[in-house]
C-alpha cells in the first residue's frame, strides 16, 4: 500500500480530486529520478486553495493508517481463532468468511 498517497488524500477536502502532484526537477533544475520523486520533499500543490500539511501531520496519518491495517489483520486472526475454538475447521471458516 502506498501509505504516503493514502495519507495525502485525507488532507484538503477536494471531492476526490488530488490536490497534490510530484516535482519532476529539483531546485537546481536537475531531473528527480522517478524512484525518488514520491517523497514529502517533492510534493507540489496543484489545486488552488489547497494547503500543504506539515510533514509531522502526514507522518502521523501514515502511522494511523498502518495501525488501522494492523488492527484489521489482528481482528481477522482473532475472529478466526475464536471460530476454531468453537470447533470449526479451516474449511468451514473459509466457507463462512472466505
Amino acid at each position: 500500500m502506498d501509505y504516503l498517497q493514502k495519507a495525502l488524500q485525507t488532507f484538503n477536502d477536494t471531492n476526490g480530486v488530488n490536490w497534490y502532484g510530484w516535482k519532476t526537477h529539483d531546485s537546481n533544475g536537475d531531473k528527480i529520478p522517478n524512484d525518488q520523486r514520491m517523497t514529502y520533499a517533492n510534493i507540489k500543490i496543484i489545486k488552488n486553495g489547497a494547503t500543504m500539511p506539515s510533514e509531522s501531520d502526514v507522518n502521523a496519518k501514515i502511522q494511523e493508517l498502518k495501525d488501522a491495517e494492523t488492527q484489521k489483520e489482528t481482528d481477522a486472526f482473532n475472529g478466526k481463532q475464536k471460530l476454531k475454538d468453537l470447533g470449526l475447521n479451516d474449511a468451514e471458516i473459509k466457507a463462512l468468511i472466505g
